[in-house]
């Protein structure tokens, strides 16, 4: 889940004879699902009340896991300790699918190709049709719990924090010190040029944080759980346990992974991403290039996002539209226009 840096029986998905082109005036189009970070209830609540697809999701999510899932976000919203629980991440994959949803309704967006790094592969392969919502939103819970108790016994002190504006040398030349230290730390996530997460445990990170610093460097963020280090492969084979109850399909729409970039067309590899996630770093250059070698000049960012459409790897290679819950609840008419002004 990457901060910055979820009764009718059936909700829309991509169907496999819908056309996937864009127009050649404007070259291709790539929907990607933003990783998860804190997003507040203010912010989503009434786009979730309110629209037709996520209304359409939400009474499906509901009836998975047994709960009013837009209750319980609302009534957990002020509790950091509540940003990653079971119903926190299936709000947040309700609002990025039901986004995507009314993207292709209202913009006309026909993508031909889906990313989502970190927790947005789990949006990602849903879209691209290797799992159906309802088995996502039970697997989501599912994992939630697994990865609760695995960090309760196991890990306990490890975080993931976040830095930017520190070239690789200077942040090696930080790690370096904790090797000589016995400190234990993995590189989970290499974002940007000068931009990663960091695991390590919580005793030493501000220590950390001031060598980040004095080293030219900045803080941003610091996670729990933590995510993606390659120390977590226990977690894993837990993982693994749980995705074996479940059937993945080959996807109707390539998928990019968010571990190396491999374009994945096959029920193997999504099912391999979606393991790798728990002891592999995300490398979204990675990402990024995989996307420029499909011919993708437009990726629309379907959810809350702070990081993946605003860093330079992706401004500077992309026309970038953010497909957020503001956008979605403007007028109607104000969408007709923009959507006749782009024919």
């Amino acid at each position: 889940m990457t901060e910055q840096q979820t009764t009718e029986p059936q909700a829309t998905e991509p169907q496999a004879t819908e056309p996937r082109t864009s127009d050649p005036e404007t070259g291709r189009t790539a929907m990607v699902f933003p990783g998860m970070g804190p997003f507040r209830f203010t912010d989503v609540g009434e786009f979730l009340l309110t629209n037709p697809h996520a209304r359409r999701r939400l009474a499906i999510a509901d009836e998975v896991v047994g709960y009013s899932v837009f209750d319980r976000y609302r009534q957990s919203d002020a509790d950091e300790e509540a940003q990653y629980t079971a119903h926190t991440q299936i709000a947040f994959l309700t609002v990025c699918l039901s986004l995507a949803d009314w993207a292709e309704e209202t913009l006309g967006e026909r993508p031909e190709l889906c990313a989502g790094p970190s927790f947005g592969q789990r949006a990602a392969v849903t879209y691209a049709g290797s799992l159906p919502f309802e088995e996502t939103v039970r697997l989501t819970a599912e994992l939630a719990r697994c990865e609760e108790e695995y960090f309760r016994q196991e890990h306990r002190e490890a975080v993931t924090h976040c830095v930017i504006h520190t070239p690789e040398e200077r942040l090696q030349e930080a790690l370096a010190e904790l090797d000589a230290e016995g400190e234990w730390h993995d590189v989970s996530g290499y974002i940007d040029q000068g931009f990663y997460l960091v695991s390590l445990r919580e005793p030493v990170l501000d220590r950390f944080k001031k060598r980040i610093g004095e080293l030219g460097g900045y803080n941003m963020y610091t996670m729990w759980p933590p995510v993606h280090a390659p120390a977590f492969g226990a977690l894993r084979r837990k993982a693994e346990e749980v995705l074996g109850t479940f059937e993945v399909a080959d996807p109707k729409l390539p998928v990019v992974a968010d571990q190396n970039g491999e374009l994945l067309t096959g029920a193997d590899g999504v099912r391999t991403m979606l393991l790798d996630t728990f002891d592999r770093p995300i490398r979204w250059p990675d990402m990024v290039e995989t996307m420029r070698e499909q011919g993708i000049t437009k990726v629309c960012i379907a959810g809350p996002d702070n990081l993946f459409g605003r860093v330079n790897r992706t401004v500077d290679n992309f026309e970038v539209v953010a497909i957020d819950a503001r956008k979605a609840m403007r007028p109607r008419v104000r969408q007709r226009s923009a959507r006749r002004a782009r024919r």
